[in-house]
């Protein structure tokens, strides 16, 4: 249904720093790049971020969050791990998470700019 995210940040080089980092581990990468804007995906850009004037607050209450398929448990625990290395804060660590759904394994993680970012694996019962 949705072919592609953008979202507005204040500085693209931190967030390049944070988000090659944390998407590789997802089967992610930068396929796109100029000094405004990176396109990140696996055979295309599905994820932009672009300097932006006035990009959206920080917000945890605003329920807006970016989810990211991950392929085993192990590459949300990269993920997690990466995304802290590079600039990013943690919003939840690697685990299961019951009340989303028998074997949901999720990872959160809040950028450089404060968005809230997520890696999930969907565990077989």
């Amino acid at each position: 249904m949705i072919d592609h995210v953008s979202i507005g940040v204040r500085n693209v080089a931190a967030s390049k720093r944070f988000y090659d980092a944390a998407l590789p581990p997802l089967g992610y990468k930068c396929l796109s790049e100029s000094a405004e804007s990176l396109g990140y995906g696996a055979k295309a850009p599905a994820l932009w971020v672009g300097a932006a004037e006035r990009p959206v607050a920080a917000d945890g209450k605003s329920g807006l969050h970016l989810c990211f398929s991950a392929p085993n448990r192990k590459s949300v625990d990269a993920f997690h791990a990466a995304g802290l290395a590079s600039g990013g804060l943690d919003n939840g660590g690697p685990g299961l998470r019951a009340d989303y759904g028998a074997g949901y394994y999720a990872a959160y993680l809040m950028d450089p700019d404060g968005y809230r970012i997520e890696a999930y694996f969907a565990e077989q019962a």
